[in-house]
């Protein structure tokens, strides 16, 4: 499943449908109407992996308070990692169906992509605002005969234990870094390194959800990032990945967005 997500995500990115500019655009302020499904089991354990990137999510840190966005928030990968507050809306929904007076608030970990054989492409259609939740996640405010839910939700700051950390996978001249637990806005927009032997910073480029790649020699090098999330918030992460790491490995920093 996250692998066809994540080849459905690469098809819309090549085919232009997500505008840079909505990947850019501030986090909303106030409560905005969308609609809620739920995928996965009772314990979350299928809805690992998913279209940006962070693999296990018990591991990481995610847990079950996850989401999979449709395409109008996923923005191209540039939502991963962002939190969500989301409550049952009680003015459109069904009674029965509906949890009043909770909130759950999740992360973006995955991809909901338009299913073309439903009319306007589904719930996860291009233009409708809609998370597929973590079962558990759906069911802190929905009940779970409902099926699908209307709700209401913000942006809102994601709050991490530690620091931001960096893991390194790819092979030489191929440097894929899956960045994880960020702070704040939780997503990031642009992102540079620099190694010990140079002096200057070298942009990377998104390679899909919430990995960078640079295709420089960097194998076995001291490494420092410059991570800017997209509320415009820059950090240097200097001198993070020691020299000798090994492809595969994760560093964590001591720092972290506020």
């Amino acid at each position: 499943m996250a692998q066809a997500r994540v080849f459905t995500l690469l098809v819309l990115a090549a085919a232009g449908w997500v505008s840079a500019m909505a990947a850019n655009a501030p986090a909303p302020t106030g409560w905005l109407k969308a609609h809620a499904t739920f995928y996965g089991g009772a314990d979350a354990s299928d809805t690992m992996g998913g279209a940006c990137g962070y693999g296990n999510l018990f591991s990481q840190g995610y847990g079950t308070r996850t989401a999979a966005l449709s395409t109008v928030l996923f923005n191209d990968g540039a939502s991963c990692g962002q939190c969500y507050k989301i409550a049952c809306d009680r003015k459109r929904a069904d009674p029965m169906f509906c949890k009043p007076g909770v909130t759950v608030t999740i992360t973006a970990t995955n991809f909901c992509p338009p299913n073309m054989a439903l009319p306007e492409g589904g719930w996860c259609n291009q233009q409708r605002p809609h998370f597929d939740m973590a079962q558990p996640a759906f069911e802190k405010i929905g009940v779970y005969s409902g099926g699908i839910i209307p709700v209401m939700y913000k942006r809102v700051p994601c709050v991490k234990r530690g620091g931001v950390r960096f893991t390194i996978n790819g092979h030489d001249y191929f440097n894929l870094v899956l960045v994880t637990n960020v702070a704040a806005a939780g997503s990031i927009k642009s992102m540079d390194v620099k190694s010990s032997n140079s002096t200057e910073w070298t942009p990377m480029a998104r390679n899909w959800g919430a990995n960078w790649h640079s295709l420089a020699y960097l194998t076995g090098q001291l490494l420092s990032f410059r991570v800017t999330d997209t509320d415009g918030q820059t950090i240097e992460f200097t001198n993070v990945v020691p020299q000798g790491w090994k492809f595969g490995q994760t560093f964590a920093s001591k720092l972290q967005f506020k």
